[in-house]
């Protein structure tokens, strides 16, 4: 389905992940950012950078691989992103709902 994000239409899912990574970009993640009540600093910038790092290699994200990343420790994680954390940063970063989320 498609939903306009900051201007843009995008394609998502019925629980709202972007469909196509390549339609994401700063202004979206903002507006995303906002819809789940986040204003993104330097730091969440750092870990959405290092999610959709990992989304491109095809590699497997947890909320433990997360906290072993170096990039940001576990309490710092839901300290960013307080409600689901790896679900909503994801959700944010416009990758798919890694399958370690219910």
């Amino acid at each position: 389905m498609d939903k306009t994000i900051a201007g843009k239409t995008i394609q998502v899912n019925d629980e709202g992940f972007m469909t196509d990574f390549s339609q994401w970009d700063r202004a979206v993640g903002d507006a995303l950012a906002a819809e789940a009540g986040i204003t993104l600093t330097q730091r969440h910038r750092e870990v959405l950078d290092y999610l959709q790092s990992e989304y491109r290699k095809n590699v497997p994200l947890s909320i433990r691989k997360v906290g072993k990343s170096g990039v940001v420790d576990i309490k710092e994680f839901y300290a960013l992103f307080p409600t689901a954390p790896l679900k909503t940063a994801a959700k944010i970063a416009g990758i798919p709902k890694p399958a370690s989320c219910i």
